[in-house]
């Protein structure tokens, strides 16, 4: 089974989809996808399709549900291209019922939300151990993996909705740290086009800012890099009632301070996104 679920619903088994039109079946497929090869409990289940007001026949119509996935899934093994799948496998054995719940069972296949972690994981290491390139290329193809919000066309629920808050964190974190690695490695000027969007599209995101004040700068840029500064300060101030960190308000002032004679005065990298004191995290991240 593969399974797309960063960006518009995609669960292929035997290589047809298996997605369903009706709303809240997807929304079932959706979560059973999420969870794959776990058994997800029926409570979970009704909550999430129901919002904590079920009607009284919720069990009865989430059984409606699997039937209707499971029809999905029986068309999908006779009519792929593998005709050995279909024999080995039936729908039942696909979507399982267990006690308390349902399992999806994936079978080895593919799993987006997965390969994307995996690789992000790779990504956080190759930086940790200083090898830049490799993290800008991994980071990078893990990013390339959305195609659009997390379920982009199904309905959410509390616990979908959990989710894609988590993963669209993960991956503006992962967005953070491949810009981290292209500006150490000199692409400051590749990156201009890009954070102009990003600092747009997320007005208070302070790391963000600084990465682009940053390219700005090191682009000869330098009126435009102060610009970015007090327009961060003026959202931050007038939004959150916050004045920008202590990091950015240094590397503001030491792209004043820079001159002719001295044009590598903002800090390096590291006095910006190393941890805050105590060890918690910058505001940049909240």
């Amino acid at each position: 089974m593969d399974i797309g679920l960063l960006g518009v619903l995609n669960v292929r088994e035997n290589g047809v989809s298996i997605a369903p039109t009706a709303p809240k079946p997807r929304q079932l497929l959706a979560l059973l996808a999420l969870r794959a090869d776990q058994v997800v409990p029926v409570p979970i289940l009704i909550e999430e399709l129901w919002a904590g007001t079920p009607p009284r026949s919720a069990r009865t119509t989430l059984q409606t549900y699997v039937l209707q996935l499971r029809d999905h899934i029986s068309a999908a093994l006779r009519g792929g291209a593998d005709s050995e799948a279909a024999a080995a496998r039936s729908a039942k054995d696909v979507l399982m019922t267990l006690p308390g719940g349902y399992l999806l069972a994936a079978g080895g296949g593919n799993s987006d939300i997965r390969e994307f972690e995996r690789l992000c994981q790779q990504g956080l290491r190759a930086m940790d151990d200083g090898n830049l390139a490799g993290a800008a290329d991994t980071l990078r193809r893990a990013l390339d993996l959305w195609t659009g919000p997390p379920f982009a066309d199904v309905p959410t629920g509390a616990h979908l909705a959990v989710e894609a808050r988590r993963l669209e964190e993960s991956r503006l974190c992962a967005l953070d740290q491949r810009i981290e690695a292209d500006l150490r490695l000199g692409r400051h000027r590749e990156l201009l086009a890009e954070l102009t969007v990003l600092t747009s599209r997320h007005p208070s995101h302070e790391n963000l800012h600084a990465q682009f004040m940053l390219a700005l700068y090191r682009s000869g840029r330098r009126a435009e890099a102060l610009l970015a500064y007090r327009q961060l300060r003026t959202q931050l101030v007038r939004d959150l009632g916050l004045e920008p960190s202590a990091r950015l308000r240094r590397l503001q002032q030491s792209i004043l301070a820079a001159t002719a004679d001295n044009p590598a005065a903002p800090p390096h990298h590291d006095d910006l996104t190393a941890p805050a004191p105590g060890g918690g995290p910058s505001r940049a991240h909240v």
